[in-house]
């Protein structure tokens, strides 16, 4: 968890913007984040970030367009040296607010000598036990503190799959969007419906950039949980959106496959759209006891994205054997982008590796 003086800071950076953009990393998480911090200011332009692996200098065109005073970047894991000295240039303030594990010294060295950049990681901080690993939605509900906005707080953690210290709090202000016998996050998130919405934000925010746009802006909106899927005219692209990419996903999902070892649930599949890190956060709640495995492949490149025990030490061994491979994520949860010519290969040395 941030300490005091670090929220402190935060909301010190979040009052003298008057102008600011955030950009968020592409999912839930990221989304909720930046609506936590847009209906506490009351200002402020919202740009998912699509690059991958980190953010580039090309987004800074949005700063120019929108004449931003200040940038926020929120749950993304990579942002290049290009893009901060950049925005140095300009000489407009970067906050970087993020909950990702990360190598300090090396950030140190990387960014000291840029005057306007601050960052502020979880991951980092001496009290990591208290809100230890928690996504960066539950960093800004901490940071904002309005209790009117729990809903979109707790959406923003599940799909990251955290359970916040506030979830029984919600489900007291919220039953009708709880049920009972919650044991972790992704039971919330697959078992109820403020789970429903908060994986219709996910799929949302894989429409067109246009799209996106009205939907945050109908989100800033939205009073209660119970707003999301009303019939009106201001979210029917969502809607539609939702039920379009709702009925793919059911269908890759049945198609997952079980190894022969017993001990990994696969799944490679193409297309027009990637739905791997949402297969994968599903199949591992269905099959607890399992590595998963989903791969999307989209011709030369393959991107991978897995969970499992420890997976994460067993990606950084894989990708020491291949050529033009990276990847990288948390202790359970991990992705990797691999030429496609050596998936097979891949999976092969996933299953050596499990055993």
């Amino acid at each position: 968890m941030l300490s005091k003086t670090e929220i402190g800071e935060i909301r010190e950076h979040l009052e003298k913007a008057q102008n600011p953009i955030f950009y968020y990393d592409n999912d839930a998480d990221g989304l909720c984040a930046f609506l936590l911090f847009r209906r506490f200011l009351g200002r402020g332009y919202g740009v998912a970030i699509r690059s991958y692996p980190e953010m580039n200098a090309e987004y800074l065109k949005k700063v120019e367009q929108l004449k931003a005073d200040y940038i926020f970047v929120l749950d993304k894991p990579l942002v290049s040296k290009e893009f901060i000295e950049e925005a140095d240039k300009m000489q407009i303030p970067i906050v970087w607010i993020d909950h990702h594990d990360m190598d300090a010294g090396e950030l140190k060295k990387k960014f000291s000598e840029f005057k306007n950049f601050y960052m502020y990681n979880s991951a980092l901080s001496k009290k990591k036990k208290e809100g230890q690993n928690a996504p960066t939605s539950y960093l800004a509900y901490k940071i904002t503190e309005r209790k009117e906005d729990i809903w979109i707080a707790l959406m923003g953690c599940i799909a990251d799959h955290y359970l916040p210290d506030f979830a029984e709090e919600f489900g007291e202000r919220y039953p009708d969007f709880w049920t009972k016998e919650i044991c972790g996050p992704f039971d919330v998130y697959y078992r109820t419906e403020i789970g429903r919405i908060a994986v219709g934000l996910n799929f949302g925010l894989k429409d067109s950039i246009s799209h996106v746009v009205e939907l945050q802006n109908f989100l800033v909106s939205c009073k209660t949980p119970g707003d999301v899927f009303l019939e009106l005219e201001t979210n029917k692209s969502f809607r539609l959106k939702y039920a379009e990419i709702r009925k793919k996903y059911d269908s890759l999902l049945k198609g997952a496959e079980i190894s022969e070892s017993q001990k990994l649930v696969y799944l490679i599949y193409g297309g027009d759209m990637s739905m791997s890190s949402d297969l994968s956060n599903e199949l591992s709640y269905l099959y607890p006891d399992k590595y998963v495995l989903v791969a999307y492949k989209k011709g030369a490149i393959t991107n991978i994205s897995m969970r499992g025990d420890k997976i994460n030490k067993k990606l950084d061994k894989i990708l020491k054997q291949l050529e033009h491979a990276t990847g990288g994520g948390h202790e359970g949860a991990v992705g990797a982008r691999i030429e496609t010519k050596d998936l097979e290969k891949f999976k092969e040395l996933l299953e050596g590796e499990i055993g």
